[in-house]
């Protein structure tokens, strides 16, 4: 199941939920705003995907 990298919620339904793509790969959220959160910065959310995803915060 996709998790949403800026805050680590599940994405239940990919259909609805928001994406944005970068450097060629689709990247699902809860939300807008962890939308507008990851294209501010998003080698910071990608490098964590990496294996830090316990330090997500929470909404």
């Amino acid at each position: 199941m996709e998790r949403d990298l800026v805050c680590g919620l599940e994405i239940e339904n990919k259909i609805t939920a928001p994406a944005t793509v970068y450097k060629g790969k689709t990247y699902f959220f809860c939300s807008d705003l962890c939308v507008i959160q990851f294209k501010q910065d998003p080698e910071k959310y990608v490098k964590k995907d990496d294996g830090d995803e316990h330090k997500h915060h929470q909404h």
